[in-house]
This record gives C-alpha cells, structure tokens and sequence, in this order.
C-alpha cells in the first residue's frame, strides 16, 4: 500500500489535469504529421453528427447490461432509456449548423473520476481558428437546483452501474446547461499521460513573471520557480500550473490567473511537441495516445485534425477564454457562479456552430 505521505502527493497530482488538454492536441498532431506520410489515405473529417428529428430525446444511452449471479446476462426489466438530453434547443436543426465548424468537450479527470479540467473548443475548417473555453470546475449548475458543482458530473453520471457512458453524458448535459448546446465530439483524459508526455519531449520553456515560492509540509508540497524563462521538467510544470497560495513575502495568484497558467503550459507542449525531433517519435506518442484517452473521434479524424493544426501554427488563430464569472459564493460551498450573459456572448463570438445565435434563453444557469 501507498504511504500518507505518497497518497498525499499522488492527490497533488489531480492539479495537473489542466495542462492534458495540451497532451491530446499535441500527440494528436504528431501522430497526424508522422501518419500522413505512412497512409495518406486514413486522414479524413470527422462527420458531424446530424440532430435526430425529435431533439427532446436526442441523447439516449440505454442501461448498462445485467447478469446474474452465475454471470448469465438477464432480460431487461424496461426498454425506458435512463437518460436523456438535448444536443440543441428545440429550433436548431441541422439546416443551420456551419459547415465544417467542429466542436469539442474536452475533460481531464483526476483519480477519484472527478472533472478537474472542464473545457469547450471548436475549429472553423475555413477561417483556420481555434477556440478554447475554459468552464471552471466549480462552477454552479443548473440540474435539480440543488446547487452541485461541474466538476462532480462524471462521477455523478457514472454511479448505479451506468460506468464511462453515464459519466460522458452527465457531462455532456450539464454543460448543455453552461452553452447551449452539446459539442460534436468529446476527449476524456488520464491525467497520467501529463508526465509521460512532458518527460518524454525533454520539458518545456515557460515565461515564470514573478518567483513562485510556497511550501506546504502537510502535503508535502514544496514550490520554488524563480522568475524568468525556465526549461521545466513534468514535475515543475505540474508546480506552475498548480500555484496559487504563497509562502510570507511572496506574491499569490487568482484561480483565474492560474488558468491563464495552464494555458501558457498548453502552448509550451503543443511547441515542443511539433518540433522536427519528436515528429520522428510518433509511436512512442501514438502508445501514450491509446493508453491514456477516450474519445469519439477516429485515428484518421485525429489526424485530420493534427494536420490542420500545423497550418495555423505559429499564428494567433488559437485563442483560449475562459467562462464570465459573478464572482464566488465564498464559504461555505464555494460556487463559481457563472455570467449568463456574458457567456452567451462569448459562446456566440466563439465555439457556436450555427448560423443562428445562442439566446439566454437556451441556457440554465443559477444567477443568484
């Protein structure tokens, strides 16, 4: 068994779930630039998924089967379906979707399956943009009103033998709540790979604007990243992307700039990772790739994807937000309680994938 003091740093690790939005774009892109010369033939856009005629019972996922106590699989008790959601509002058809404009849900769980990293992106195929919105995990939603926070909807969908498929569409539903609407695709991530990507690319170089120092001996956590440019090795991007409190002395920083930190980390990696020496490592990302993420999208859409990520390389097509806040409930819950309007705005200037905008309407968030 796992000492205190390693299960202690083990829970450390959840902070690093953040930075693993970087090791699914990046290893898709190397597998996307490698795969393209072995077989050009497999890369190819995914297929949007059209919106059945009745939205109202658009997302269904039956029960998970049961057998019994000799493992023979039992009849099903009902044909009801146990969960239902929308992909759209009801007046959004697939008349109105933007062609080639591709929408993610991007989620990083930690080792207790809870969401620590919320993320919507999208790709428009002919303006060559990306965007990134960053849903804090904390962020009150709008189910049953009883004031359950983002981050446990995995968890929450997962339980009563509903497993993965529960999980993904409890999250698929409740940021329904957050946007409007249900991304195309969505990329589940074990926040292991972060180290093995990190240690396997040689590190990264991160701008550090101010010393970062904080200790804390309970948890054995120990943070000391002077200021300036620094090569950092998984473990002190793991540090960077975590700090927020600060020992006497030193300067602290917001949950939101920490965010503007694990976005910094997400350039670093998708950087080093698209350099000419670990393109040539394709398998080694490819191994890492299968192992560590659960995603709808097919290898060649990956690579799709990767191949159209190295077009707008090096541009300012890549742009990363992150939800409008009202600021926090503060103790004893601590709820980020979310901009309505603000979001709505934003979603519509961004991830919104049809030509008709979202309305405050089509969204269910708690304002008070």
């Amino acid at each position: 068994m796992l000492s205190k003091t390693k299960m202690r740093k083990r829970r450390i690790y959840v902070f690093l779930i953040a930075f693993l939005l970087s090791t699914v774009v990046a290893i898709v892109a190397v597998v996307a630039i490698g795969g393209y010369w072995l077989n050009r033939t497999v890369i190819v856009p995914p297929a949007i998924p059209q919106m059945p005629t009745n939205p109202v019972n658009s997302l269904v996922i039956n029960p998970p089967e049961r057998t019994d106590e000799y493992g023979e699989p039992e009849e099903p008790q009902q044909e009801t379906p146990w969960y239902f959601g929308l992909v759209a509002p009801e007046r959004f058809t697939d008349d109105v979707r933007r062609y080639r404009f591709f929408t993610f849900m991007i989620i990083g769980l930690n080792e207790g399956r809870n969401a620590n990293t919320v993320m919507v992106a999208s790709y428009d195929y002919f303006n060559k943009e990306a965007n990134i919105i960053s849903i804090p995990r904390d962020s009150l939603i709008d189910t049953t009103r009883n004031g359950r926070k983002l981050g446990s909807s995995y968890i929450a969908g997962s339980g009563g033998g509903r497993g993965r498929a529960g999980g993904i569409a409890a999250l698929q539903r409740d940021i329904m709540t957050v946007i409007g609407f249900i991304p195309d695709f969505y990329v589940i991530i074990d926040y292991d790979a972060f180290f093995a990507i990190v240690d396997a690319i040689g590190g990264i170089e991160i701008y550090v604007p101010f010393h970062m120092r904080y200790d804390d001996p309970w948890q054995d956590l120990h943070i000391d990243i002077p200021a300036g440019l620094q090569h950092m090795n998984a473990e002190t991007a793991l540090q960077f992307s975590r700090f927020r409190r600060s020992n006497r002395g030193y300067r602290s920083v917001t949950d939101y700039a920490r965010i503007e930190n694990q976005q910094a980390v997400i350039n670093a990696v998708i950087a080093q990772l698209l350099r000419p020496e670990n393109l040539l490592r394709v398998l080694d990302f490819v191994d890492i790739f299968h192992n560590s993420v659960d995603t709808n999208l097919e290898v060649g859409n990956m690579m799709w994807f990767a191949r159209e990520l190295s077009h707008i390389r090096g541009t300012d097509a890549l742009s990363s937000y992150t939800t409008p806040m009202l600021g926090s409930s503060r103790e004893p819950m601590w709820y980020e309680l979310l901009d309505a309007r603000g979001i709505v705005e934003l979603v519509n200037r961004t991830v919104n994938p049809f030509t008709r905008d979202i309305e405050l309407r089509d969204v269910s968030i708690i304002r008070e």
